[in-house]
């Protein structure tokens, strides 16, 4: 038996213009059929709402059953005083799961989130996260609700996603509703409140070569009804709920999907969970516990201001580092350009005269263990590379082998564009004839998603956008990526698998420095 698909509509906020937004839904019925329900997000009235009256009274009717969720606004709470709505308009309250006769699961939360205690119904602490998600995730067979409603933002939504105008989820956005996302895993999560129309690509809630896949979720906000801006303020889809999908049909990943932007915010919510515990606890006591008496004796907190170690460093090499660009046994002659977090310089033993290696400053292991702003400035060494290829009629192909290995290296080679459709094919290849599992994970994946800090790997990107990871466990060859690199099908060169083998004079390399400075210079991004 065929499940039965349900059409559904999602409006911002209202605002009050019901009249405006059921004859706007009106006219789309009338056009493509009657649809099963409208679920509002934001704030559904305003201060003055006059509309109101005229549904509370019987003399207008909503045309499609509506779901309303609770005030994100005091002012507003007037209006849910009773409880209930009025014909064909449901009130869903402040926070809950809706369960529809079709088996479609809606959860919901309405209001702002608040570090203090709750002043009325217009705002969330950690209890109200707990209030929907512990009844879900204590049934072991759980994977999921179909559709999320939230008045607030999710803190930090646009990581990994297309750049967005208009609103900043790290100030306006709720570390809660982050971990509500992640422990309820929404196909649909929708939100309202911020004026804007937002739908970023779909991100998936499993991680790569460790977990099995499962379904996506799908980010959406709407602006306001009748918005002078011509925003979208509606969102008309259809979907079979969970319960109803094959499991193969429910877990398609779409070719856009990227990781989960939460992971690492759920963490921090967990300390920001821990730390308003902590203040409700002290407010029991009949001293304050966080005056100076009551700290003696105990050790300085890590997030104190005034704790110098708070600020995260590089950490140091148990031994001499051939690459930390402080250490007076690196070959500065090799150094191209230099960042604030990063450097390029000219590989030992190139394959090809323009082979460099882009690294950190500081000593940092590998790409999962190394901060944000260090991935950022490499980033940008990558895409200057790949343009200055580019210009030579090239392409770039990145590597980087973590394992026997103590400072992060990123090997940079141009091969020729021709040489571009062979190359996946040839690393294939190269792993099988090793004896070694070669996997390609996902575009739009981030690496630190993937392989737990401390883990060895190797890790290439190829001009064509794919990415190939291969989790070493114990044998790996080390002139890996040389050797792929390095046969017949593409640069032809069994000979120079080894860099030993390719040794250049001082005198040589300070020329292929310097011709290739001079190549990078449109490109160098570093001017002071």
């Amino acid at each position: 038996m065929t499940a039965k698909s349900l059409k559904i509509i999602v409006s911002g906020d209202v605002d009050g213009r019901l009249n405006q937004l059921y004859s706007r839904i009106s006219n789309i019925q009338k056009k493509s059929g009657a649809f099963d329900m409208l679920l509002c997000v934001g704030d559904f009235f305003s201060p003055t709402s006059p509309e109101w009256e005229q549904y509370v009274s019987g003399s207008m009717k909503a045309p499609i059953p509506t779901f309303v969720i609770g005030a994100s606004k005091k002012e507003l709470l007037k209006y849910y005083s009773s409880g209930d709505g009025c014909d064909n308009i449901t009130f869903l309250g402040k926070s809950g799961l809706y369960t529809g006769s079709s088996g479609l699961r809606i959860a919901y939360l309405s209001g702002m989130d608040t570090t203090l205690a709750k002043d009325d119904d217009t705002e969330f602490t950690s209890k109200e996260i707990d209030s929907i998600c512990v009844p879900l995730l204590s049934d072991s067979k759980y994977s999921g609700i179909d559709i999320l409603l939230t008045s607030q933002w999710p803190k930090g939504v646009e990581k990994y996603g297309v750049a967005m105008d208009g609103v900043d989820s790290l100030q306006v956005g709720s570390s809660l509703i982050s971990k509500l996302a992640v422990d309820l895993k929404p196909r649909y999560h929708f939100v309202g409140r911020e004026g804007v129309y937002f739908e970023r690509q779909p991100y998936r809630n499993h991680k790569v070569l460790a977990e099995g896949a499962k379904h996506v979720t799908r980010f959406i906000s709407l602006a306001k009804v009748g918005n002078t801006e011509k925003k979208k303020y509606m969102y008309a889809f259809t979907i079979v709920p969970m319960s109803q999908l094959e499991h193969t049909e429910l877990v398609k990943q779409p070719q856009d999907v990227t990781e989960c932007p939460y992971t690492q915010q759920a963490d921090v919510n967990q300390k920001e969970r821990a730390t308003q515990e902590l203040e409700e606890t002290s407010s029991q006591f009949f001293f304050d516990m966080n005056s100076p008496q009551s700290q003696q004796g105990k050790k300085r907190r890590v997030d104190d201001p005034d704790n110098k170690k708070n600020a995260k460093r590089p950490t140091q090499p148990t031994g001499p580092c051939w690459f930390c660009l402080g250490n007076a046994t690196v070959d500065k002659h090799l150094v191209i350009s230099v960042g604030n977090q990063s450097y390029l310089a000219l590989a030992k033993g190139p394959l090809v005269p323009d082979h460099v290696l882009i690294l950190p400053i500081g000593h940092y292991q590998s790409t999962v263990t190394a901060p944000q702003d260090v991935i950022t400035e490499i980033d940008q060494y990558k895409a200057a590379l790949r343009k200055m290829y580019k210009k030579q009629g090239k392409a770039a192909v990145f590597f980087e082998r973590n394992f026997r290995t103590q400072h992060l290296q990123i090997q940079a080679v141009p091969v020729e564009q021709d040489m571009v459709p062979e190359l996946k094919e040839t690393f294939t290849e190269c792993a099988e004839s090793n004896k070694i599992e070669l996997h390609e994970i996902p575009k739009m994946s981030d690496l630190k998603q993937i392989v737990p800090a401390g883990a060895p790997y190797f890790y290439a990107e190829l001009p064509s956008g794919d990415k190939l990871l291969h989790r070493i466990s114990k044998f790996f060859p080390l002139q890996f990526g040389r050797e792929a690199l390095s046969s017949p099908l593409l640069l032809n060169m069994p000979d120079r698998v080894n860099w030993k083998n390719c040794s250049c004079s001082k005198e040589e390399e300070i020329l292929m420095v310097t011709d290739f400075r001079k190549d990078f210079q449109p490109y160098e991004f570093n001017t002071t």
